[in-house]
């Protein structure tokens, strides 16, 4: 295809869905809160380093990733998108509650869109606190907000079955277990 293809082709993708206009991200520097959704492989290493600090004592770390079963279907990959603009507002909001309830130091969320791989992760969330208990609370309350509320959906696809044949699903969709409700 040549450029002048792909620029007729990409012009008739909403600029939301083209993954060329990411990583989207939100810098609150005054509140050490780092947001991004992203078409590449997250990187834990730079969330722990955003929510690193002098003053913080307990550093946390969440990676879900994507497994190979599902209700003993075998996983191909998920994919994963969002209207970006509502979504940073939401994460936004989820991360400006997170430090006002728990105290955190810094607060890091990045989420995955597009196709991602069984083994890989697809949101990666990092805080930080002066001590543990709030730092596992809040990493643990963040994901479960960041499940019921932000605008991202999800397409289970399965081995063996056509990619279009796979189930839409937004995360709300399940509890903490994995099971509907």
């Amino acid at each position: 295809m040549s450029s002048s293809d792909e620029n007729t082709a990409n012009s008739t993708i909403p600029p939301h869905l083209d993954p060329s206009t990411y990583p989207r991200t939100a810098h609150l520097s005054s509140e050490n809160i780092h947001l991004e959704l992203t078409y590449t492989p997250l990187n834990p290493t730079s969330l722990l380093a955003q929510t690193s600090s002098p003053s913080a004592g307990a550093n946390v770390l969440f990676l879900g990733t994507t497994r190979n079963t599902f209700n003993d279907k075998p996983v191909a990959q998920l994919s994963y998108t969002s209207y970006a603009p509502l979504a940073l507002k939401t994460l936004t909001s989820i991360a400006r509650d997170a430090v006002q309830k728990h105290g955190l130091v810094a607060v890091s969320i990045a989420h995955r869109l597009g196709v991602v791989p069984v083994g890989e992760a697809s949101i990666a969330i990092a805080v930080s606190a002066a001590h543990r208990g709030p730092a596992w609370r809040a990493g643990e309350e963040v994901l479960e907000v960041c499940k019921e509320k932000l605008e991202v959906w999800k397409r289970e696809e399965f081995v063996g079955e056509k990619a279009e044949e796979g189930a839409w699903r937004a995360n709300k969709d399940r509890d903490r277990e994995g099971n509907f409700l």
